[in-house]
């Protein structure tokens, strides 16, 4: 977002922002006159309970909305951008009566598919449909965002398509094609929807010189290189599993882990890396790896992914969301049994460990050389941040001619 208000302000657009909470670096800082924030910590955390006992997420906040419609009141925007309005700091249902009243021009950037479920963020790992026709006896209550008790799914589902529909000029951004095609199955589908893929910085995002092999011990070692969370719908059942199939000159490498998940890997062919901010660190990681990994569940369009392309690694991916379209494109493609080989990686059906690890290996036969230019031209040029933010910027000016 504040990279899309920095292309914003090059192009002669006064941007302003409200966001819910800071992250811990940030605490503490003046905030710019442009930007507004929504809620503290005890907040934040109130509504994180209310959500665990009661669900209806994204209904509480009724405070902090009104302080954010009283600052649209005196910012008086011409077009309001909507991001991820589902964290715990914003009543969506206040804020899209407002919108309506008012009947300013929105554009709103999906990046899950919550506004379209009774409940979950995704359902591809629950390979559950019903948000199709009317959400019921959910199956995803634990995932995010979490509940404890209650199943509201069904009201919730009728309650957002109330709320979310009818709005006079209303246009939906996502960030994939998989995501804007749901969106066209959905009770969104009567709004127009583009494609605007994420951005990077490829000033960082790019292939570096320096190789982390020495410094983790595996010079000569095949490295296989993984950057997730510690999360279930992100495929970590694989990754742990990974390691037990490699051999001694393969080595799997998985960045972004917490402490207490650095004691739960395999004792062999795996190096735990903790989560870093570090993204300078990170494209070392990156450009040093001889195959970028991503075994995600459900995804929408993993920035992981163009980061690993841009620094000129070839992705190994299930076909899972969006996950495939920073692999699919290529050229010089073929298609063998449950997997598709093209210039950029590979794409093997979800949850085949066999055919991911055969993917794996005919991508490790290859030089990483021959991937790197290829690789890191499609990264750079198709999925520089500024190229993207440049496709919003022409979005405004096309909703404000009409």
């Amino acid at each position: 977002m504040y990279d899309l208000m920095s292309v914003m302000e090059e192009n002669g657009i006064t941007a302003y922002a409200a966001y819910g909470q800071d992250r811990e670096a940030n605490k503490g800082k003046v905030l710019p006159h442009n930007v507004i924030r929504l809620q503290g910590q005890i907040q934040r955390k109130l509504n994180i309970l209310r959500t665990r006992l009661f669900d209806h997420h994204g209904f509480y906040n009724e405070a902090e909305t009104r302080k954010l419609l009283k600052w649209i009141d005196e910012v008086k925007p011409d077009i309001i951008h909507l991001h991820n309005i589902h964290n715990h700091y914003v009543h969506v249902g206040k804020l899209f009566a407002y919108i309506k009243q008012h009947n300013i021009p929105v554009v709103w950037t999906l990046h899950d598919c919550w506004p379209f479920t009774g409940h979950c963020a995704y359902f591809d790992y629950a390979n559950c449909d019903k948000w199709k026709t009317k959400c019921f006896d959910c199956p995803s209550l634990k995932e995010y965002p979490p509940t404890w008790i209650f199943d509201r799914s069904s009201s919730q589902f009728e309650e957002k398509r109330d709320v979310f529909c009818g709005v006079k000029n209303l246009t939906v951004v996502t960030p994939s094609r998989w995501l804007a095609n749901l969106c066209k199955e959905s009770f969104l589908k009567d709004y127009p929807v583009t494609v605007i893929n994420n951005g990077i910085d490829t000033s960082i995002f790019r292939p570096q010189e320096e190789n982390i092999k020495k410094t983790l011990g595996i010079e000569g070692k095949k490295m296989i290189l993984a950057v997730s969370a510690f999360q279930k719908r992100k495929g970590i059942e694989y990754l742990l599993d990974l390691p037990n199939q490699l051999v001694d000159n393969e080595i799997l490498v998985w960045v972004g882990l917490r402490k207490e998940h650095l004691k739960l890997l395999p004792s062999r062919n795996c190096i735990g890396i903790p989560e870093t901010d570090n993204i300078q660190q990170l494209a070392v990681y990156y450009s040093s790896c001889d195959v970028f990994v991503n075994p995600t569940l459900e995804d929408n369009f993993p920035t992981t992914n163009i980061e690993a392309l841009a620094c000129g690694a070839p992705i190994v991916t299930f076909r899972t969301g969006g996950s495939i379209e920073a692999v699919e494109d290529g050229i010089n493609t073929e298609v063998k049994e449950k997997m598709l080989i093209t210039e950029y990686g590979a794409i093997v059906d979800k949850g085949d460990i066999d055919a991911l690890i055969t993917a794996i290996r005919i991508v490790l036969s290859n030089d990483r050389k021959s991937y790197q230019k290829k690789c890191s031209q499609k990264g750079i040029y198709s999925y520089n941040r500024w190229t993207q933010y440049k496709k919003y910027i022409d979005l405004y000016k096309d909703i404000q001619s009409k």
